[in-house]
């Protein structure tokens, strides 16, 4: 995403060949991970990196951790609460590069009708076209974030003393982008 004439433009996320997850520790002794099947986004790189706008909407409803038990539960009011709000958005306020083909996506997070600001950072794999000319971005990046932060809260009390679920989130970024 640096000013190369080559990334200036706008470019959609691929959802067959993109993955924004998120894994959580379990029981204090496990990690489970998950997915979000369904999403939908853009990314406008200006000649002006600053001026970059990168969009993401991701249907809730679509959580994948291949228990649909747990699906289930996450889907309830105790975790994301789909029935009253079924997205998850993230709008860019700016991009920074660190160094070349590292960015730093800076932007509003908005989970059960909670905003807050989170800072992304992101790797550009590489730039090619595709068996079909497409010409394709793909970016990989993490971020902890702590979910109680976006009023995700729900837990419970193990016999040790520690909770099922951990506060900490990490967010899984492993993006395909096609240039429109």
């Amino acid at each position: 995403m640096s000013s190369d004439e080559q990334l200036t433009g706008t470019w959609v996320i691929d959802p067959a060949h993109t993955r924004l997850g998120f894994s959580s520790r379990h029981a204090m002794v496990s990690r489970i991970r998950g997915a979000f099947n369904t999403v939908e986004g853009k990314v406008v790189v200006a000649e002006d990196l600053s001026k970059t706008e990168v969009t993401i909407t991701i249907d809730v409803d679509s959580v994948d951790t291949r228990t649909p038990d747990r699906d289930a539960h996450l889907r309830s009011a105790d975790f994301f609460d789909v029935e009253n709000y079924p997205t998850i958005t993230f709008k860019s306020t700016g991009v920074d590069e660190v160094e070349e083909g590292s960015y730093i996506v800076n932007g509003d997070l908005t989970i059960r009708d909670i905003t807050r600001p989170v800072s992304v950072p992101l790797e550009l794999l590489g730039v090619d076209r595709d068996q079909n000319g497409d010409l394709r971005a793909g970016l990989e990046g993490k971020r902890r974030i702590d979910r109680k932060d976006w009023g995700v809260t729900w837990n419970t009390t193990l016999d040790s003393g520690g909770l099922l679920v951990s506060d900490k989130i990490t967010l899984e970024f492993e993006l395909s982008l096609i240039k429109e």
